[in-house]
Parts: C-alpha cells; sequence; structure tokens
C-alpha cells in the first residue's frame, strides 16, 4: 500500500509539472548562468586523418533522427578530411538497420570511405590509431572508442581529438518545445534524454576518466537553428546524398511539427560535422567533465548525466554556442 501511495506521489508530481504553463517551462534551463560569461578556448588541433562512429539509421522510423545521416554526408563531401573508416555503433537503432543505412548513404555520396560493424568495427578503430594519431567523432553511444581505449590505454595518445555529441550543464532539462506550444503534453511537447550518453553511460564515464582531449558538442549549440521543410526542399534539388537524406529527414520534420509543436528539428550531430570542419565557428569553454547525478533538478528522479562546469584549463571543451551565420552553410 505505501508502495502504491509513493508511486501516486511521483505520477502526480510529475503530470503537475507538466500542467504548468508553458512560459513556466522557458528554455527548460531553469536560470542557468548564460555561457558568453565563461571563458573562450583556442581553437584545438585535430588531426586530418577522420575516423566515423555512428549509429545512423534515417528513415528507419517517424522518431528516429535523420542527425547522422546529415553529418556523413557534409563530411563525405568535403576534401578536407581523410576519412579513414566508419564504425557503426547500435543506439538509433539495431545494428544490422545502422550498417544498411550508413552503406547505402556511403554509396549515394561517390566516396570510397570502408564502413565497419560487428567485432570489425573495434577491431578497425584500433588499427587505424595504431597506425597514425585521429580526430574521432563520435555521432553516438561512446561504446566502441571506450571499448578500444580500455583494450589498450596508450592508444589514447594518438587520439587527436573526440567529437562526442552529448554533455549538459547542471539543471538543464532538454525541452525542444522552449514555449512554442502546440506539441503534446498540455502543450509543452516532449522532453529528450541526452540519447548518446543514456544509452551508454559507462562509456562516456571511461572516456572522462582517460582525459582524452574532448569536444562536446551538446543540445545546447542546436537550440535556435532549426531544419524546415524549405531548408529540405533546397537539399533535394541537389540531388545526391543530400536528396538521399532530406527525403528520410521527411518523418522527423512531420514529428517535431506535431508532437513538439516547432516548424523545424535542431540538426544536433550535423553541427557536429561542422564544427570538425570549421571550428573556430563555434565558442567552445573549457570545462570540467564529471558523469553523476544532476543535484540540481527538480524532479522525482536524478538520472546519471554528462555534467560540465567551466574551468580555467582541461581537457574538455564545451562547445555550446555557435556564430551567428551558421544556418547557410547547415543547408548549402
Amino acid at each position: 500500500m505505501k508502495l502504491a501511495l509513493a508511486g501516486f506521489l511521483v505520477l502526480a508530481a510529475a503530470f503537475g509539472a507538466l500542467a504548468l504553463p508553458v512560459g513556466t517551462w522557458r528554455t527548460g534551463d531553469q536560470g542557468l548562468a548564460p555561457l558568453e560569461t565563461a571563458p573562450v578556448a583556442q581553437t584545438p588541433p585535430f588531426a586530418q586523418r577522420l575516423w566515423i562512429d555512428t549509429d545512423a539509421a534515417c528513415g528507419h522510423g517517424r522518431r528516429t533522427d535523420p542527425d547522422d545521416c546529415f553529418a556523413i554526408a557534409a563530411l563525405a563531401g568535403s576534401a578536407q578530411f581523410d576519412i579513414i573508416g566508419i564504425s557503426t555503433v547500435r543506439g538509433n537503432a539495431t545494428l544490422d538497420i545502422v550498417e544498411r543505412t550508413v552503406r547505402e548513404l556511403v554509396a549515394q555520396t561517390g566516396r570510397p570511405v570502408p564502413v565497419y560493424a560487428g567485432p570489425a568495427a573495434q577491431q578497425a578503430l584500433h588499427a587505424a590509431l595504431e597506425k597514425a594519431p585521429l580526430t574521432i567523432l563520435a555521432l553516438g553511444p561512446l561504446t566502441n572508442v571506450a571499448a578500444v581505449l580500455d583494450s589498450r590505454p596508450a592508444l589514447a595518445a594518438r587520439v587527436s581529438r573526440l567529437i562526442a555529441v552529448m554533455g549538459r550543464r547542471p539543471g538543464h532539462i532538454f525541452h525542444p518545445a522552449e514555449g512554442a506550444g502546440g506539441g503534446i503534453l498540455f502543450g509543452h511537447g516532449p522532453v529528450f534524454r541526452d540519447f548518446n550518453f543514456a544509452l551508454d553511460p559507462g562509456a562516456a564515464a571511461r572516456i572522462v576518466a582517460m582525459h582524452v582531449p574532448l569536444s562536446l558538442v551538446p543540445y545546447d549549440v542546436a537550440r535556435g537553428i532549426e531544419i524546415t521543410a524549405a531548408d529540405l526542399d533546397r537539399l533535394a534539388a541537389q540531388g545526391g546524398a543530400a536528396a538521399w537524406v532530406a527525403q528520410r529527414a521527411r518523418p522527423w520534420l512531420d514529428y517535431w511539427r506535431a508532437e513538439i509543436g516547432r516548424q523545424g528539428f535542431y540538426p544536433f550531430d550535423l553541427l557536429a560535422a561542422v564544427y570538425a570542419l570549421e571550428p573556430s565557428r563555434f565558442r567552445c569553454t573549457p570545462v570540467r567533465a564529471w558523469v553523476g547525478e544532476d543535484r540540481s533538478m527538480i524532479v522525482p528522479w536524478r538520472p546519471m548525466a554528462l555534467l560540465v562546469e567551466p574551468a580555467t584549463e582541461g581537457a574538455a571543451l564545451y562547445c555550446g554556442r555557435a556564430r551567428s551565420g551558421l544556418k547557410p552553410i547547415l543547408t548549402s
């Protein structure tokens, strides 16, 4: 009886929070200090050899984001990096779906990049690090990267920069509706998880403990940048990989319109690719990063999170703001 009552109280608290006016939710940042007050980090060096680790599954379902596919297409269309390989990881979908998606996309790009799945993914990344330093772009959970560095810790010195799509400041709720209204849940829209972190928190914790040079391109930076139907139309007109991804992004756009109440979606992983290509367009802050409970969260439960706070120095950067004028680059 006591357990049932406790469960009822938790549900009542949760629904009570959701029933608050949209204005109360605002951006979900709960009064955080603006990032503009934090110091700006210098642009770090990147190795030209690039490895992409991805859970791309664009087009698999209405709630499957297309961001990984946009990111891979953007990088494949640039000659700035020598893309050594792409490894697949379970996240947005099962490994077989992710592998099939990535192989189809790579074929659309016309760039002969090897794709690795299953046990071969970690073996190939291990071999690539043995050969020479890499910039690693992690668009999904850090499962593969952590496993390779666990098996051979000395290889951490070969990671020129690990770019990961995850991390948040304490107290920040990922609430993409941000007062737009029109979505589900009393007009608030859904609350997002820090998806890539949440699928393998242990891997993220181990990476942070290794002090690998780390750039976090988080939810924060995507806020205020929307990919709309008009943007998808422009990409579709380009043909090739851009059109292939744009077509598979339509259901995701429909989901954001119907259930979040926005006219476009935030391009999370695409921004990480643009950061790799043009890091000077981002405002990054040196941070202390750790994995733990967010005790500032005003919720009945406190999930584990990859948290950051400004620091004078450290191996991690939190790239939570983009310079103005970034939107045209995303859809060109």
